[in-house]
């Protein structure tokens, strides 16, 4: 099945065709007609008032046409709602994919994507005595959860905090207590100094101090790596990035930019009477849980304005797994075997924000449940905080502190495993393989586009190759791709033009997934992020290869004679399961 409410070519004869689908468990039945402008929608009449607020944009419902005898069921997504005069008019979009029983029942918010910077332009009292909390808008409605029933006035003060209409939402008295504290912290201490910020910009009360607290702490609870607030003609504009995607968060007026900036400014240590020379500094924040994230600063002068980008670390580590990542189970078992090794050099290789630190701290998790180890590592910056671990971070010892002389402090210290946060020069390189070398397990990342480049790498630096090749145990190359929504997706077949693009023009006509926006996505289609993994196992045989001298493209030679999967195929793979879409996997393979 395909949309049909936009195609007006394709629409089907209400005389002879009827749907029926069901609206929390029951069926209704509704004939075909065409009440939009824009294509074929429903008139349903008789409906129940508990399952007419069930019937929202963006909900996904099972449907059965039956059509001439024959009848095809499926989902379909409500794309939009009219009051008619004999009942609701309703434009469906109909879909291959999806859960179409996702939303019979209360929401469950534990598995549901919340857009936190909602709630915190809202009064937190509010919402905690009345128990709302806002989701995220779809076509131009803001959803709010709630347990209980019907809260008029609390729906309107939030519909005038933000601007927009509010749609009631089913939630579990559970999960929603739950995100509610998640979003504004347990003990309301987290948000206590946060004021509700007008759609417009201004913040009452508290002003920059305030204004500043809510987009930090907006920035953390969307797991955001960086903030980037850009002045512009007529205003300021405000996005974060998320899983490596810039997104719109909001814009504020001009007027009072320069004491947000100076607000800014102050908690990071810099100097605010100095507007025309960029600056760095850092400051230390509080999330909503009570975790301390620390807040790289950078602020550059333009025509309109300073420019400030905040760039958010030291998330808690308590939760990586290497089985989250997106490995495949040969690539954790190799992955896994390797790290068990008591010495030898490992290495994640890849572009900035490809996840190679995440991999590292989750392979040291993994680690320390196996043994009691002395675990240490030589960071810039710090960017998870993780138990039992002493972490350096080299950016606070000034110019007198490297990566090379901090290597070299450690390993005083009787390590069992030491990880490098980046192997920079041919001094880092050295100490690093020195330590590989006298018994320790070395771990820590390189900028190459392959696997086998790493061993390219190395040896252009200056690191002579029969040393590359005796202590090399494992090399990692990886990227990031978007991890498709599991409840709401649209499936269709691959075109032949985009198979040809992949690589692979066999595959064309194979169906694939497009993502889908939905409540439980927060109207993004995708939930977080997956890694696309190539790994290099370096044997007794590849060792004594690289230790002989042989090249990049004679290495991957080699990999492809013992059957090891290639970036391009692990992408390839996770596309054809579902777990990622067509634009994510092309976006991803034109750095390799």
């Amino acid at each position: 099945m395909s949309g049909i409410e936009q195609r007006r070519e394709e629409r089907l004869p209400g005389t002879s065709t009827v749907v029926r689908l069901a609206i929390a468990g029951r069926a209704y039945q509704a004939e075909v007609r065409d009440v939009s402008a824009n294509g074929v929608g429903l008139r349903l009449t008789g409906l129940p008032p508990a399952d007419t607020d069930r019937l929202r944009t963006g909900r996904i419902l099972p449907v059965a046409i039956v059509r001439a005898g024959a009848t095809t069921t499926g989902a379909a997504r409500v794309a939009w709602l009219k009051a008619g005069a004999d009942g609701v008019e309703v434009g469906l979009e109909l879909m291959n994919g999806g859960r179409p029983d996702a939303e019979d029942a209360p929401l469950d918010l534990s598995e549901v994507m919340v857009d936190a910077g909602l709630a915190l332009r809202c009064p937190a009292a509010l919402l905690r005595s009345r128990q709302l909390l806002p989701l995220c808008v779809i076509a131009g409605h803001v959803y709010v959860a709630r347990a209980g029933g019907h809260d008029a006035v609390g729906l309107q003060i939030i519909e005038r905090q933000l601007a927009m209409p509010a749609v009631p939402v089913a939630a579990t008295a559970g999960s929603l207590r739950a995100a509610i504290d998640r979003v504004l912290g347990q003990n309301g201490q987290a948000s206590g100094s946060r004021r509700a910020v007008a759609a417009d910009g201004e913040a009452p009360g508290s002003g920059a101090m305030a204004l500043v607290d809510e987009l930090i702490a907006t920035g953390v609870l969307r797991g955001a790596s960086d903030i980037h607030i850009d002045p512009e003609s007529d205003r300021v504009r405000v996005r974060v990035r998320v899983h490596g995607e810039l997104e719109e968060l909001r814009t504020l007026p001009l007027d009072g930019y320069t004491e947000v900036v100076s607000r800014i400014k102050v908690m990071a240590g810099m100097d605010i009477s100095e507007r025309r020379a960029p600056q760095d500094g850092r400051l230390a924040a509080a999330s909503a849980d009570g975790r301390q994230v620390d807040v790289r600063v950078a602020t550059l002068p333009t025509r309109r304005g300073e420019r400030v980008t905040l760039r958010l670390f030291a998330q808690a580590a308590g939760d990586l797994r290497l089985a989250d990542l997106g490995m495949g189970e040969v690539d954790l078992a190799r992955f896994d075997r390797a790290i068990r090794r008591p010495h030898g050099l490992i290495l994640i290789t890849g572009p900035t924000g490809s996840g190679k630190s995440t991999t590292l701290y989750a392979g040291l998790r993994q680690l320390q449940g196996t043994e009691p180890l002395n675990i240490l590592t030589v960071e810039d910056p710090v960017e998870y905080d993780l138990a039992g671990v002493a972490q350096m971070d080299i950016s606070q010892g000034g110019e007198r502190l490297t990566f090379a002389n901090a290597l070299r402090a450690s390993l005083r210290h009787d390590p069992d495993v030491l990880m490098l946060g980046e192997i920079r020069d041919r001094e880092t390189a050295e100490m690093a393989i020195r330590a590989a070398l006298t018994g320790h397990l070395v771990l820590s990342t390189l900028h190459t586009n392959s696997a086998a480049g790493a061993v390219t790498r190395l040896v252009d630096i200056g690191i002579e190759p029969f040393l590359v090749g005796a202590t090399l145990r494992l090399v990692v190359a990886q990227r990031l791709v978007r991890r498709l929504c599991p409840v709401s997706w649209t499936e269709r077949p691959l075109a032949t033009h985009e198979a040809a693009a992949l690589g692979r023009p066999d595959l064309a006509g194979r169906l694939v997934r497009d993502p889908l926006g939905s409540l439980h996505n927060a109207n993004r289609g995708y939930v977080g992020r997956q890694g696309v993994f190539e790994l290099l196992p370096v044997d007794e045989d590849l060792g004594r290869a690289i230790a002989q001298g042989t090249g990049e493209g004679q290495l991957k030679a080699i990999l492809r004679g013992q059957g090891v999967p290639t970036l391009a195929d692990d992408a390839l793979a996770k596309l054809l399961a579902g777990s990622t879409s067509v634009p994510e996997v092309l976006k991803a393979i034109t750095t390799w």
